[in-house]
This record gives C-alpha cells, structure tokens and sequence, in this order.
C-alpha cells in the first residue's frame, strides 16, 4: 500500500523508506525514536516507544526497514503510524524504486536535451565557461548530472538538479526569442549555472540534507565563487560578461528576504529569475500530486504554494475531497 493510499485504521506490514530518524528525551529523562517513514508518494511520522538502541540501529536515514504497524490520525497530533514491530528489509522483499522518488524523465534522454541547450550558445567565452562546468568529462558534471534540487519542495530526488536546470534552460531559450533586448547567450549561461551552488549546498545520498557548508554560506554564495574562481582562471574572459553572468547567479531568487543578496537589475537576470521561480512553483505542484489520496482534487496546504492545489477539471464537482479529509470519522 502507497503512502497516499493510507486511511485511518489501515494496518500496515510493508518496508518503507525512512527519511528522517530523531532521537529524542521525554522531560522525564526516557528516550522515544521520531521517525518519518515513507515512499516515493509521501512520508508519514511514526513513533518508537520501546527498544529504542535496537530501533535507532534499524531506522537508518535512507534506509530501508519492515514496518508493522497500523495508520492513525489523531484528533491532535495528526497522521502518523503506530508501530508494532521493526525488522530488517530483506532484498527481493520490496522494489526501490517504490520507495524512492525521481525525474519522470529519461536521465539520458535530459542529458540529451541539455547538450541541445548548451550548443545554442554561440558566444565563445561563454561556450568555454560552460564546457569548463558541464563538460561530458568534467568532474563538476558528474555532480550536477545526480544532484538533487532541493531538500524537500520541488525535484528534491537525485537528478532534480539537472531535469530543474534543464527546464529553466529551455524557457530562457524560448522566451529570450520572443521579448526584444535579451542576450540570449548571457542568459542560457545564468539558466544553466544559477543553481551551481548546490552541489555543495546539499547531499547527494539518501535521505537529502543540507551540508555544513550550505548551512553556513548559502547556497548562492556558493555558487558564486565557484563560477568567479573559474572565470578568472579563464584566460581574457571579459569583464563585463563575467558580470552580467554572475549577477544573474546572486539575484536569482528575486528578493533580499528570499535570500538573494541583489535584485534581478537586467533583462536576463530578471528572466532567470521568473522562470526559476515558475519551474521551482510547477514542481511543487508535481509532487504535491504525486502524494495526492484517490478521489482527491485539492492538496492541503503548502508552504511553498501559499496554499492548496488544484488538481480537477472545469467539470469536477465543487464538493471533490481534499487531501486534508483524510481523518478519523467524527463521532455523533
């Protein structure tokens, strides 16, 4: 049973997947295990009472473990699994890729695609700065081609990184065609390199996580300095592009409160922005849909939203059921 398949009072004997494990003290002094167990459709909290060295030595995050138990929302703490039993995930017992998310695209079929991109670029500096990063053979592309996007919003899988880029890449492309005064040159570079950063910022491995470093420098400065390092040991790479490619990587979030220490202050960082921030907006929604119950129209709601998404038609009836009707029957 999936995730979102989940109703209250649902008795599970299945392996999941845990993504977080916590171990924590009561003010008593007795310690409990909080666990986020889940599949490539959602994650659920659960509770470990009991054992819990043996349980904590089990419930790796990232790893697999066999969960019996049963499902329950709780009129205050809300939906978690009450677990009854722990073992180890035996191979040939669960497929993988059910408990993982990723890409619903080919990975060799988007690398594909974004060889197709890079050759648009005609510039010369800029064609040897990205071949620099995002050569076949390049060190810096074995990272990008498996890093995730993020931890936990949208493309938060390994190959996020590159599929987000991609699409950023080809709407800067298309739309930098269609609006007069854009340096489409300057502009697909930006697509490509402005989220560069995360290749430090976060893990590659199961379960995702910020690093050290991306928790104390920031993932744009990161990517910044990486990009400047390389320019400058790019011999008579002009000045005046290096600025305008990196001004698009420290603006890209749009805002001073969303991180970015500039604003967009040209056509095509303003551009890299809007559709960076569109791509990153479209796959919450994509993930938001995959963790959606059966029947369900709406989500609940998101964060990164700012509220419930709409997965109906013109024709759905208004009383659809959201995600959030997923509760214990009321009493009478």
């Amino acid at each position: 049973m999936l995730v979102r398949d989940l109703r209250h009072g649902s008795d599970l004997d299945q392996v999941l997947l845990v993504r977080e494990a916590d171990r924590r003290r009561r003010r008593d002094g007795s310690e409990f295990l909080k666990l986020v167990l889940g599949d490539r459709t959602g994650g659920v909290p659960a509770m470990v009472r009991e054992d819990v060295a043996r349980a904590l030595e089990l419930c790796r995050a990232g790893s697999p473990v066999h969960v019996v138990g049963r499902y329950e929302v709780h009129p205050r703490w809300g939906a978690q699994i009450e677990i009854n039993v722990l073992k180890p995930a035996l191979d040939g017992t669960f497929d993988p890729a059910e408990l993982h998310d990723g890409p619903p695209h080919d990975v060799d079929t988007m690398e594909a695609e974004f060889r197709e991109v890079i050759a648009t670029v005609r510039d010369p500096h800029l064609a040897r700065l990205l071949h620099t990063f995002l050569g076949e053979g390049s060190e810096t592309w074995a990272l990008y081609r498996v890093a995730p996007a993020a931890k936990r919003f949208h493309q938060a899988y390994l190959h996020g990184l590159l599929e987000h880029c991609l699409t950023v890449a080809k709407a800067v492309h298309a739309t930098s065609q269609v609006f007069p005064g854009i340096d489409h040159d300057v502009a697909v570079t930006g697509a490509l390199l402005h989220d560069i950063g995360k290749l430090e910022a976060y893990t590659c491995e199961a379960p995702i996580d910020m690093t050290d470093s991306g928790r104390l420098l920031g993932e744009i400065p990161l990517g910044y300095y990486r990009v400047r390092r390389v320019i400058e040991d790019l011999d008579g790479f002009p000045p005046a592009l290096a600025q305008s490619v990196l001004h698009i990587i420290l603006s890209h979030h749009g805002a001073l409160e969303h991180g970015s220490p500039v604003v967009p202050c040209t056509r095509e960082a303003t551009l890299v922005h809007m559709m960076d921030n569109l791509g990153g907006r479209l796959g919450s929604f994509d993930r938001l849909e995959k963790e959606l119950p059966p029947g369900a129209v709406w989500s609940g709601f998101d964060r990164a939203l700012g509220g419930g998404a709409y997965f109906g038609s013109a024709g759905t009836d208004a009383s659809a059921i959201t995600a959030q009707d997923r509760r214990p029957p009321q009493a009478a």
